[in-house]
């Protein structure tokens, strides 16, 4: 039965031409009035006359297209039912061709105009009746003609209700699905995002060290053998501390469930800021720090944004400006932590400005992500500086 449907849905007109072949040669065979007593089976029916002939095939024929022109079609069928019913005077099963059309038309049609079509179709059939007459109101037939007509109408506007029903859940579905979609897309590009980051801030400072080390030693390697073992001493400890934060890193990212679930080293902040600074200073960075406001904790993110944006930024003074002597400056207010961190190296023209590169834009990208401002660039006199401004609210609090 499940093919059987699907395959008339698939060939509609198929399906209602058969459906018209079997309304037209009912309503020819089984016309007539009751039986006669006594006789046989073969007393209640009569020879259909050309004229019953010809109406039945021109009614049953306008069924075929009931889907694509529904309108006319159901007026086809009510003039049919009004031309048998004035001639003929009796009831046939070639009734049903209205109520088939009745059917078609509220189950394509608004509520509205399948109703008022309803009505019209029931007063027309209605006073047919009555003008051939073949009854009376209110008179059982021609309130059963009537119920028949309301009830094709019924029917009709049900399925069609199903119908919109079932389309609505299917596009809350799908919307649902693309919104799905779209919010995983999203959390996957911000994933990659953050570790991208992670992995920048990590290695390049690492590397940076490992580099400046790596000339030292191989400058000093035959006149000072100590300092060169030192030197190389220093790039095997940034080596390990690379490898360590790596596998970290990836460790995170192979382990199963969800980032509330992961047990994580506790992530840097400013509190390891005299670690960082001492090993730019091993690498032969000059530089100094200073504190101002009372340092305090501050929320997870702003503490880690800040850490990142000094260790970013002291690693580009090593590769770009070696020589030079950098500053850092952590300023301490009421609602925000400042971070400035300026060399002065040589530089092209004057002025802050947004920042190319890798590291500038990850600097960036941190500060916003808590909420903050970033400029960078080349300022007056030569030299480069960078500057966060990083809110403390409350919500990136612990």
């Amino acid at each position: 039965m499940t093919w059987l449907r699907r395959a008339f849905l698939s060939r509609p007109y198929v399906a209602d031409t058969i459906l018209a072949m079997c309304v037209c040669a009912m309503s020819l065979l089984a016309r007539g009035g009751p039986p006669t007593p006594g006789a046989g089976w073969h007393s209640r029916t009569q020879p259909p006359t050309v004229y019953e002939i010809v109406l039945a095939a021109v009614v049953c024929a306008a069924l075929v297209f009931r889907r694509r022109w529904p309108r006319a079609v159901l007026a086809v069928t009510v003039t049919g039912f009004v031309a048998n019913t004035m001639i003929d005077g009796g009831r046939s099963l070639l009734d049903l061709a209205p109520a088939i059309a009745m059917y078609t038309l509220a189950s394509r049609c608004p509520r509205r105009h399948a109703w008022a079509y309803g009505g019209l179709a029931a007063l027309v059939v209605t006073v047919a009746r009555i003008g051939s007459g073949a009854g009376v109101w209110p008179a059982p037939e021609m309130l059963g003609t009537v119920a028949f007509i309301g009830m094709a109408a019924a029917v009709g506007d049900a399925l069609r209700s199903r119908r919109a029903y079932v389309s609505a859940i299917e596009e809350r579905a799908r919307k649902a699905e693309e919104t799905r979609e779209e919010e995983a897309e999203r959390r996957v590009m911000e994933e990659r995002l953050h570790i991208a980051r992670e992995l920048h801030d990590v290695l390049a400072h690492h590397i940076a060290l490992i580099n400046v080390q790596a000339q030292v030693a191989e400058h000093v390697l035959a006149t000072e053998p100590e300092q060169a073992r030192e030197a190389l001493g220093h790039v095997r400890h940034a080596g390990r501390e690379a490898l360590e934060e790596l596998r970290t890193t990836v460790g995170l990212l192979r382990r199963p469930g969800s980032r509330d679930e992961l047990v994580t080293e506790p992530a840097p902040g400013l509190d390891r800021l005299p670690e960082l600074v001492d090993s730019f200073a091993f690498a032969g960075l000059s530089l100094g720090w200073m504190l101002y406001g009372a340092p305090r904790p501050l929320p997870a993110p702003v503490d880690l944004a800040a850490f990142r944006i000094v260790q970013e930024a002291l690693t580009n003074v090593s590769k770009h400006a070696p020589r030079a002597t950098a500053s850092v400056r952590i300023s301490y207010a009421s609602d925000e932590v400042a971070v400035d961190v300026a060399d002065d190296g040589q530089s092209g023209p004057s002025g802050i400005s947004s920042g190319t590169g890798h590291g500038l834009i990850g600097m960036r990208e941190r500060a916003r992500s808590v909420g903050g401002t970033f400029l960078a660039g080349p300022v007056d006199g030569g030299g480069f500086r960078v500057r966060a401004v990083l809110p403390i609210s409350r919500k990136n609090r612990r």
